[in-house]
């Protein structure tokens, strides 16, 4: 059989975080149903179609109308917090491993060019996008990011750890701060390693002519693992969105269904 593009439980802590909406007094057409809506987005979030080509089989009405309600729900926020809400479902069960924190980045094509595009001087300078990550020491996405293609990673070091979200659901103060954060030569500076410092994580950053390639990759690993899980999505691995905000929602909602697995898999 299939598998569910949208579960019932998945559903039901969705459904919780998604604003009320009340119909319109003129009345008009019958709003399309929320899960409905969630599903087309899931599909062309996974399959990469463009909405125009969303089946009407599917029963999520048309493309426009889940572009609509992705958008909607991307300026209420509800997908922050739908991530926030699965992360503090695995805090609850200890399934965050605070230890060690992983950051990298990927680059993916932009062919349509747009907001936060640039050219990649690692494709020849076609337009590109590039997406900044954060994980734990599994691997577990806590914060995404995007950029042009032609901005260095080291400039999204600082941003990606001050967005951690503070995690509730263990007794004591909610946990926002890796012990140690690890990342490749790209990171390496004096001015970041202070700052980690001063804010009690230790740095493991690369320094250029003394970690090996197999130090280096011993905790590293992780992160470019999950890169390649969130570009398993084919809406992400080339980007068709002109629009930034558009393509944020879609890499928070990846982000969220990868932390998904991991409460299916521990809690």
């Amino acid at each position: 059989m299939a598998r569910a593009l949208l579960p019932e439980d998945l559903w039901l802590l969705v459904a919780a975080h998604l604003p009320t909406h009340r119909p319109s007094p003129k009345g008009g057409r019958p709003r399309i149903d929320d899960r409905a809506a969630l599903t087309g987005i899931l599909f062309v979030l996974k399959t990469g179609i463009p909405w125009e080509y969303l089946p009407r089989e599917l029963g999520c009405g048309s493309g426009m109308t889940c572009w609509r309600r992705l958008h909607e729900w991307m300026l209420a926020g509800v997908w922050q917090r739908i991530h926030e809400a699965i992360l503090r479902r695995l805090r609850e069960h200890d399934q965050i491993m605070w230890d060690r924190a992983c950051v990298d980045a990927a680059s993916v094509p932009a062919p349509a060019g747009g907001e936060h595009t640039g050219r990649n001087p690692t494709d020849r300078g076609k337009l590109g996008s590039k997406h900044h990550l954060l994980v734990d020491e599994r691997g577990l996405p806590l914060v995404a990011q995007m950029s042009g293609a032609q901005v260095h990673d080291s400039r999204f070091l600082i941003p990606l750890v001050e967005s951690i979200p503070a995690v509730k659901g263990l007794a004591g103060r909610a946990r926002q701060r890796p012990g140690k954060l690890h990342a490749d030569r790209a990171y390496a500076s004096r001015a970041h390693r202070a700052w980690l410092r001063s804010r009690g994580i230790a740095a493991r950053i690369a320094r250029y002519g003394v970690e090996s390639r197999e130090r280096l990759g011993r905790w590293r690993w992780v992160v470019e693992r999950t890169l390649g899980w969130l570009h398993r999505f084919r809406r992400l691995r080339i980007r068709y969105e002109r629009r930034a905000d558009i393509h944020q929602a879609f890499l928070s909602l990846a982000c969220s269904l990868i932390c998904w697995r991991y409460v299916e898999r521990f809690c």
